[in-house]
């Protein structure tokens, strides 16, 4: 009876809170059921979506490439420098990085850094024309902003953060080679046959699917924010950094439940 009461009173005192948190939600998957309504239909701007590619890959691989080769620098001097301490030599250097960039860092700081560049990019145009009315205008005119903004955001986020995440491990181990080479003086031959040797598909597999996940909450959160943007320019700033750091916080949420599943599935 008293933990019922408690819950009643809390439920009294966040009373607000909850009703916006419920009503959020309904928005969020109301939006996502119509976008991948419009996808089963057909219904796909295909100029729209091949910008969007260009612009959610291409102009997003130089900076997934900087930070994914010094990622993996790092990794092998760290590692290089820990087992020296142990074992009097660099051992094991390439096993660590490749599996550390291909699990976990490569889907992971693609996806945090891709969001940065990205998802704050979307939240921004689509809160942009919602405080200008410009979304109004498009459901004046008898079109769902859904269909014509958010299907091409969806599909180029779902199939080029992928692509970014493959991009990011390759250039991280190549990293951890430059570093090895110069610094722990192994050869190219050792260094690689550590990295590869004990990795099976299962293990690509493994980074590769948490991107699709990752790429899918980006993507709903920045579209999510950018349409219920409200309050002019100010809105426009406090949307873009709320859809930046949920997306981040959902996607380091969600990567320990999807590792948790992968690994009882023995996808590893």
């Amino acid at each position: 009876m008293k933990k019922t009461l408690n819950v009643f009173q809390f439920y009294k005192a966040n009373q607000a809170f909850v009703y916006r948190l419920i009503e959020g939600l309904g928005k969020a998957v109301w939006m996502v059921l119509e976008t991948f309504a419009c996808i089963f239909k057909l219904e796909i701007n295909c100029k729209s979506t091949i910008e969007q590619m260009v612009e959610v890959g291409w102009r997003s691989t130089p900076i997934v490439i900087l930070t994914s080769f010094f990622t993996g620098m790092v990794l092998a001097l760290q590692v290089g420098n820990a087992t020296s301490n142990l074992f009097n030599e660099p051992v094991y250097v390439g096993t660590v990085t490749g599996f550390s960039m291909v699990i976990e860092l490569g889907p992971v700081l693609t996806s945090i850094v891709v969001n940065g560049r990205v998802g704050a990019a979307i939240t921004a145009e689509l809160g942009t024309m919602k405080v200008t009315e410009q979304l109004d205008a498009l459901y004046t005119l008898g079109t769902s902003p859904v269909k014509y903004l958010a299907v091409s955001r969806f599909l180029a986020c779902f199939f080029m953060l992928p692509i970014l995440t493959v991009i990011s491990n390759i250039v991280g181990i190549y990293g951890g080679l430059i570093l090895s080479t110069s610094t722990w003086g192994l050869s190219t031959y050792t260094y690689l046959s550590q990295s590869l040797d004990f990795m099976t598909v299962r293990t690509f597999i493994h980074g590769f699917i948490k991107s699709f996940f990752f790429a899918l909450i980006m993507v709903i959160v920045a579209c999510y924010k950018g349409f219920n943007t409200e309050n002019g320019a100010e809105g426009v700033g406090k949307a873009v950094t709320g859809s930046v750091m949920t997306s981040i916080v959902l996607i380091l949420v969600t990567d320990y439940f999807l590792t948790t599943l992968l690994v009882a599935l023995r996808i590893k």
